[in-house]
C-alpha cells in the first residue's frame, strides 16, 4: 500500500473520531479539517444548549388549564373498555403488546348493601375557552352516568357533556364558573417534525398534574382504530390517566391530544400516541357547534394494493384501494362496486391507499353523491356512489349450502386444499354461507409460503372468479399459473373477513 492510501485512510479514521480523540500533527491539511471538525461539533452542541432552555415558563403557563377528569360508572363497564388489542403480530399464539387507552381506573369503592356498585375512571382534559368549554377523549367519559372536572386549584365542578365522537375519540366537555378559566391555544402539528421536543400534561394514576418530556418520534401512526388515524408517536411518558391530555410544543400550543400507548405490561415503554391538532381542532369546532358529527360510509371493506397484487390485476401502480368485500345492500353495492375492483379516484382526489378512502368517505354527509374511479378488468370504470350513514343497515349473504368433501393440491405452487365439510366448517368456525376450498397444506420450498396464506384459509376467488370446491379451485390455479402474469390473485376468507393474496406464479 503506497504512503498516500495509508495517509487517505488515516485522515478518514481521524474523522470519524474526531470527537473522541484528541489531535496529534500528521500534516498541515489533517490539522486543518480536524480544527474545521471540531468547530462545527462545538456549533452544533451549542445550537443545543441554546434550543433546550428549562420548560418551567410554559408549564407555568400551560398547568393552569389542564384538568382532571372523573367519571362514574359501573364497575363492569369500566372493567370492559380498558384494553384495545392490537391487530399487529406474528401469529395468534404468541403474547403480544396490547394498545391501551390510558384511563386510569381506580379499585372500585365499596358500595351499601344492596347498591349499584360503581367505579371511578380518571381521565385528563384542557380548557380551550374561558366560558369552560373543555376537550378531552371519548373513551374518557363512555359510558359515565356522571362527570365531574377538577381544576389545577382543587375546584371540583359538575360536567355536561357537550358532544362526542367515537371514531376520532374526541369529547367536548362544558363547566359553569363565576369567573373566566384559563385557556390552551391550539398549536399547528403540521410543522412537527420527527426529533422536535414536546411536553405532555396530564394526571397520570390520580397522583395530580404531571409534566413529561420528549420528542416526535414518528407521524402518521395508524393504529387500525377508524377512519381518522393519523396519530402522532411519542417518546414522552404517558400513563393510565393521562388520556385526553395535551401535548404541547414548546410555544405552549396544544399540538395533540394524548390518546394510548403501546405496552406489553400495562406501563409507559416510551412508545405513545396522540390525535394532532390539525385533526382534533377541526372536529370538536363541529362537536361544539352541533354535540354530534355524521360520518359518511360506503360499506366496503378495503386492502392496500402490493406491487404483486397489481401485477395479479394488472394494474400499472401499486396504489389505490383494493375491494375485498362489498356489504350486501350497501351503498357501495347500488353504485356497482365490485369486489376486486381498486378504487383510484374518488370525490375529485387521487385515492393513494385505503386510509386516503376512509378518510374521504368518513368526512362526507350522508346522502351526497360523488364520483369514484375505479380499475376492472384491465380499465378504469366510472361510476358514482350515494353515501351512506352509519345508521345504514347492510343485508346479510345468503347462506348456501357446502359440497362433498374433495381433497386436491396445486403441486407446483404449493398449496393442498380441500372441500369445505360441516366438520371443517364448524373446526374453522366458517359460515355457511362461504364457498371455496380451505388451505389444509403448505409447501415450505414452495411460492405459497412466502405470500402470508395460513392454513385454515378459505380459498373463495382465483383470479376474480369464484370457486366453490377443492377441485374447481386447484384447476383454476393451475390454469392460472399457465398465464404470462407472474402472480395468481387468491381472495381469501379468514375470521369472517377478506382479503386478497398475491400467489407467485412459474412465470415469476
Amino acid at each position: 500500500m503506497s504512503n498516500s492510501s495509508i495517509l487517505r485512510r488515516r485522515r478518514a479514521e481521524l474523522l470519524v473520531f474526531a470527537g473522541l480523540v484528541a489531535p496529534f500533527a500528521v500534516g498541515i491539511a489533517l490539522k486543518a479539517s480536524f480544527a474545521n471538525s471540531e468547530t462545527r461539533s462545538s456549533q452544533v452542541a451549542s445550537a443545543i444548549r441554546v434550543s433546550s432552555p428549562s420548560y418551567a415558563p410554559i408549564i407555568a403557563a400551560d398547568k393552569p388549564a389542564v384538568v382532571t377528569i372523573t367519571s362514574i360508572m359501573k364497575a363492569s363497564s369500566v372493567a370492559d373498555d380498558q384494553t384495545q388489542p392490537s391487530d399487529s403480530g406474528p401469529s395468534s399464539d404468541e403474547q403480544l403488546p396490547q394498545f391501551f387507552d390510558d384511563r386510569g381506573i381506580p379499585a372500585p369503592k365499596a358500595p351499601p348493601e344492596g347498591a349499584t356498585q360503581l367505579a371511578e375512571a380518571l381521565g385528563s382534559g384542557f380548557i380551550i375557552s374561558s366560558d369552560g368549554t373543555i376537550v378531552t377523549n371519548n373513551h374518557v367519559i363512555d359510558g359515565a352516568s356522571d362527570i365531574k372536572v377538577t381544576l389545577e386549584d382543587g375546584t371540583e365542578l359538575p360536567a355536561t357533556l357537550v358532544g362526542r365522537d367515537a371514531k376520532s375519540d374526541l369529547a367536548v366537555l362544558k363547566v359553569t364558573t363565576a369567573k373566566p378559566l384559563p385557556t390552551l391555544a391550539w398549536g399547528d402539528s403540521d410543522r412537527l417534525r420527527a426529533g422536535d421536543p414536546i411536553l405532555a400534561i396530564g394526571n397520570p394514576f390520580g397522583i395530580g398534574t404531571t409534566v413529561t418530556a420528549g420528542i416526535v418520534s414518528a407521524r402518521g401512526r395508524d393504529l387500525n382504530s377508524g377512519p381518522y388515524d393519523d396519530f402522532l408517536q411519542i417518546d414522552a411518558p404517558i400513563n393510565h390517566g393521562n388520556s385526553g391530555g395535551p401535548l404541547v410544543d414548546t410555544n405552549g400550543a396544544v399540538v395533540g391530544i394524548n390518546t394510548a400507548i403501546y405496552s406489553p405490561n400495562g406501563g409507559s415503554v416510551g412508545v405513545g400516541f396522540a390525535i394532532p391538532s390539525h385533526e382534533a381542532e377541526r372536529i370538536v369546532a363541529k362537536l361544539v357547534k352541533s354535540g354530534s358529527i355524521e360520518h359518511g360510509l360506503i360499506g366496503i371493506e378495503m386492502q392496500p394494493v402490493t406491487p404483486d397484487l397489481a401485477n395479479a390485476l394488472g394494474l400499472p401502480t401499486s396504489e389505490g384501494a383494493l375491494v375485498a368485500h362489498v356489504g350486501d345492500g350497501s351503498p357501495a353495492a347500488h353504485a356497482g362496486i365490485e369486489t376486486g375492483d381498486v378504487i383510484t379516484g374518488f370525490a375529485g382526489q387521487t385515492i393513494r391507499n385505503p386510509k386516503t378512502l376512509s378518510r374521504a368517505v368518513a368526512d362526507l354527509l350522508p346522502g351526497m353523491k360523488e364520483a369514484l374511479s375505479v380499475w376492472r378488468d384491465g380499465k378504469t370504470v366510472a361510476l358514482s356512489v350515494v353515501i351512506g350513514g352509519n345508521d345504514d343497515s347492510v343485508k346479510p349473504v345468503a347462506a348456501t349450502s357446502s359440497s362433498q368433501p374433495e381433497h386436491s393440491s396445486s403441486p407446483t405452487l404449493g398449496l393442498a386444499l380441500g372441500d369445505l365439510d360441516k366438520t371443517v366448517r364448524q373446526a374453522l368456525n366458517v359460515s355457511s354461507r362461504v364457498r371455496g376450498a380451505v388451505v389444509e397444506g403448505i409447501d415450505p420450498d414452495q411460492p405459497a409460503a412466502t405470500t402470508g396464506i395460513a392454513l385454515g384459509d378459505v380459498i373463495v376467488a382465483v383470479n376474480q372468479v369464484p370457486v366453490t370446491t377443492a377441485k374447481e379451485t386447484s384447476q383454476a390455479i393451475s390454469a392460472a399459473a399457465k398465464s404470462s402474469k407472474k402472480s395468481v390473485l387468491l381472495l381469501i376468507e379468514r375470521g369472517g373477513q377478506q382479503t386478497f393474496i398475491a400467489l407467485p406464479s412459474d412465470n415469476g
